[in-house]
């Protein structure tokens, strides 16, 4: 095992789970390090029956020829050099820690927004600056002292695809660039924590007491619902006219500053909202989620 700090390591073991955690792992082997083993969560059954699914970080490595684990302990002890940690999805143990010394790629600009949902939590708060870092891991969540960040812009428009997009490629051109060079003594993190809570059901229900700008950052996260005559319409697309406007009342295509532009009812597929519209025949006055 080397002294990752000073001499660029060379052998890693790869933690993820998601799609988010591809790039890296991809552009890692690109890069010519020698990932010895892949470590994410197990596979998982899609709907009663169904055949078992692997994550996509276990797709990805299988296809570049690496072996997976779904153990942490069982790659402590592969001679690796360093572990790089991308949206894994679980704590790592102390003793693990102390075996294996780790580095997490975070997609935020910490300490603003630690834990599990970064991208969705700096969306929803109207954030204009985000960004990616390179910490050292430690006992803590997303508490080490860090050794690179970037920081990425957020457009009033952007969409949490759009942004995880933007924030994956810059954090593996990042991650390649800083253990190409030699991580170097990590710096303290400054500032005020804030935290990135796992978003639930609904974080993704329009609310239509809050402001247009507010809502149009739910659409914005994909997944955003409400109901009309007692059954579920999704969201898909909406445009913000007027930022502080609320209200429920459909207006043709107007909603409380929101004009909504692709919808998906209950038991259908997404559709234009004036295909929606033509077929629902709104009558006027009438609300959304009621």
């Amino acid at each position: 095992m080397v002294n990752a700090q000073s001499v660029p390591p060379r052998r890693l073991v790869y933690f993820g789970t998601p799609e988010m955690a591809v790039a890296p792992l991809e552009a890692l082997v690109q890069a010519g390090f020698e990932v010895v083993a892949v470590v994410t969560r197990v596979d998982k059954r899609r709907g009663r029956g169904s055949d078992l699914l692997p994550s996509p970080v276990k797709r990805a490595a299988i296809a570049l020829g690496l072996p997976v684990f779904h153990q942490v302990d069982d790659v402590l002890a592969l001679g690796a050099d360093l572990g790089v940690v991308v949206a894994f999805g679980q704590l790592i143990k102390p003793h693990a820690l102390a075996a294996l010394p780790m580095v997490n790629l975070h997609f935020s600009l910490l300490p603003r927004w630690r834990g599990a949902a970064p991208v969705e939590r700096a969306l929803l708060a109207g954030d204009d600056v985000t960004g990616v870092c390179l910490m050292q891991l430690d006992e803590g969540l997303d508490t080490g002292p860090i050794h690179e960040c970037e920081t990425v812009a957020i457009g009033p428009l952007d969409t949490a695809v759009d942004l995880r997009h933007r924030l994956v490629d810059v954090g593996a051109r990042l991650l390649v660039t800083s253990l190409q060079h030699g991580l170097g003594a990590p710096r303290p993190q400054e500032g005020e924590p804030t935290y990135a809570a796992k978003l639930g059901p609904l974080d993704y229900q329009l609310d239509w007491a809050r402001s247009a700008i507010e809502r149009h950052r739910v659409v914005r996260l994909g997944g955003a619902y409400t109901s009309f005559r007692g059954k579920r319409l999704k969201v898909l697309d909406a445009a913000l006219v007027d930022p502080n406007a609320v209200g429920d009342v459909l207006d043709g295509a107007l909603v409380g500053g929101l004009q909504l532009v692709t919808v998906q009812p209950e038991s259908k597929g997404p559709m234009p909202f004036a295909a929606f519209a033509n077929g629902a025949r709104p009558r006027p006055g009438e609300r959304l989620g009621e």
